[in-house]
């Protein structure tokens, strides 16, 4: 059918006019948000929310009539990279705009520490620095232009090369390789490359301060 009037709410929904109705699209609180009710759907809900399914709910003149579930496949070497990084004493944390029970499962899923849920576009900068103000300092990985910020605040921000193109230039570094592995040899080589330095840097100072008086004398 013939669609009109199309808008999208960036980290809400859409909404848009189909043969004259008025139809919106989108999470929880964007129907909370209209002023429409979604406690009827609300055991389906997390029923599917508990197998790591996003909630899309559908509305069509400001009435619920039903709703979608979508998910994102875990990639499949996800669980051993965070893993790997656990035992290279990293903590592995979850930002996403996901509801809490569906990024929950996720995280169970894959071990991960530490989830925020329910984080809107502009609030993961704002994560990044409650984390930071914490004392932690923070690698953030992302690959979407709602990234961007995030990976300007955090101490090292690392972009997928298959990602936006403004991810990419918010990024500290990116990983040519659209494979998370890539992620753990990135941190494997900066730990060896600070090794070095540092070992460089203690063998010329004591060669200097050793040296320094022979040569002066």
């Amino acid at each position: 059918p013939a669609v009109s009037e199309f808008a999208a709410e960036v980290g809400f929904g859409v909404h848009a006019k189909v043969d004259g109705k008025t139809v919106q699209v989108g999470a929880a609180h964007y129907m909370e948000k209209l002023g429409i009710e979604v406690a009827a759907l609300a055991q389906s809900a997390q029923r599917l929310a508990d197998q790591a399914r996003t909630m899309v709910y559908v509305a069509v003149d400001g009435e619920l009539i039903g709703l979608a579930a979508v998910a994102d496949p875990v990639r499949p070497e996800s669980a051993a990279i965070v893993t790997a990084l656990k035992k290279r004493g990293l903590t592995v944390a979850m930002v996403t705009g996901d509801q809490a029970a569906t990024a929950n499962a996720v995280a169970r899923s894959l071990g991960i520490d530490e989830v925020l849920a329910g984080v809107l576009p502009e609030g993961k900068a704002t994560e990044v620095e409650r984390l930071q103000a914490d004392g932690r300092r923070v690698i953030f990985v992302g690959d979407g232009i709602n990234d961007a910020p995030a990976l300007a605040r955090a101490d090292v921000g690392v972009a997928i090369g298959s990602g936006t193109d403004v991810a990419i230039e918010a990024a500290d570094a990116v990983l040519m390789r659209a494979d998370l592995s890539a992620l753990r040899d990135a941190i494997d080589l900066a730990r060896k490359t600070h090794r070095v330095i540092r070992g460089n840097f203690v063998w010329a100072y004591g060669y200097n301060v050793a040296l320094i008086p022979v040569a002066a004398g």
